[in-house]
């Protein structure tokens, strides 16, 4: 087949389907993105930290390290651009106990093989001058970070992409897809008024249903398809004066980043997410739960107040491993793992996703363009 209704498909308007569609579109192809939901970015990208990460954590030679790098790189500039809301805040990485220690070292070492830039090393009481109230016995520094109108960062993907000719499609969930024997791919599209399109490249970025979506591609080999877990974390709101600026974050969990604090763009305080797996999509938030957040969060907050914490939100991540597995990297796989030409699979986009979404985008055009 020559001629396609499109050059390029993804699915899933979240925030990296939509960066994917607005790198396929920065190289000159007319996209169309699928989205199953009323708006955009209703899933993983709508419950979420909305922190930018530095780059501190993930192993050297890691997609992870690499994009999530590179992704902070081009976002500050493309939210300047378009005006969208952000802090540059810092991030405190700190030691709660002399034991801790060695786990920022390894954080540090780290950070400085991923080139995170500007970290620095300072004291317990260099921490306390920067955040008073704070417990900390050393800590790093991350002033890269920061946390960001996320919401209105992908508006503006879905605007790029429209302006380039593409389309963001609402309320048109992805019902499968077959690859032409010439190359290509027909698509074919439920909702409202079912339809099918033809596009010569599809990317496939839904998420949480990153799994099914694979499997309802004809010819995708279903050992190919890694096995979903669903790793979902509830915040808890302060009620009262934020007590700090920066972001402040213990040494991470097993499989997660760990409870953590933020100031938020309206200057209010955010405990979360913590780590529960569940079988399937859950987004209550159990109220009980704040007596479990406040003892964590008084490890390195001792201050805070009796029965300050309300509940918030709760998101779940599309995870790879299980809670006793390792954490494994992100995956984007292409022709030379499922052998479709002209398909490219997204799998694990979890965090640090929203900081290297720009980044993943180049990376998913690069490798599809350059066949």
């Amino acid at each position: 087949m020559t001629e396609f209704d499109f050059d390029a498909v993804v699915v899933g308007a979240g925030a990296v389907g939509l960066a994917c569609g607005y790198a396929l579109a920065q190289r000159g192809l007319i996209v169309a993105v699928l989205e199953a939901e009323g708006h955009i970015g209703q899933g993983v990208s709508s419950r979420n930290s909305e922190v930018i990460h530095g780059g501190l954590y993930y192993p050297s030679g890691s997609l992870k390290a690499r994009l999530c790098v590179q992704g902070r790189r081009l976002l500050y500039p493309f939210l300047d651009k378009h005006g969208v809301a952000y802090k540059r805040c810092g991030k405190l990485v700190v030691a709660t106990s002399e034991d801790e220690i060695p786990r920022l070292d390894a954080i540090w070492d780290q950070a400085l093989a991923n080139d995170v830039e500007g970290m620095e090393r300072v004291s317990g009481q260099q921490a306390r001058a920067l955040e008073p109230g704070l417990n900390a016995h050393a800590a790093l520094l991350s002033p890269e970070s920061g946390v960001f109108a996320s919401h209105d960062y992908m508006l503006a993907l879905q605007g790029e992409i429209e302006a380039a000719g593409g389309a963001v499609v609402l309320n048109t969930p992805f019902e499968g897809a077959e690859a032409f024997a010439g190359g290509g791919f027909k698509v074919r599209a439920g909702g409202v008024d079912p339809t099918s399109l033809t596009c010569r490249l599809l990317v496939a970025a839904p998420g949480l249903s990153a799994q099914d979506v694979a499997g309802r591609i004809e010819g995708y080999p279903g050992d190919r398809i890694p096995t979903a877990h669903y790793g979902k974390g509830v915040y808890f709101r302060l009620t009262g004066k934020a007590p700090f600026q920066r972001l402040v974050y213990p040494p991470p969990i097993h499989g997660a980043l760990g409870t953590h604090y933020r100031n938020d763009l309206g200057g209010q305080a955010v405990f979360g997410p913590d780590l529960e797996y569940v079988s399937a999509p859950d987004y209550s938030v159990d109220p009980a739960r704040a007596e479990t957040f406040a003892a964590y969060i008084r490890k390195f907050w001792p201050d805070l107040p009796d029965g300050a914490l309300q509940p918030d939100y709760a998101g779940v991540r599309p995870k790879l491993h299980g809670p006793d597995e390792p954490q494994p990297d992100f995956q984007l796989r292409g022709v030379e793992d499922h052998g479709l030409e002209g398909l490219m699979a997204l799998f694990g986009i979890e965090s640090p996703g929203l900081t290297s979404s720009l980044a993943i985008g180049q990376e998913v055009a690069d490798r599809l363009l350059a066949r």
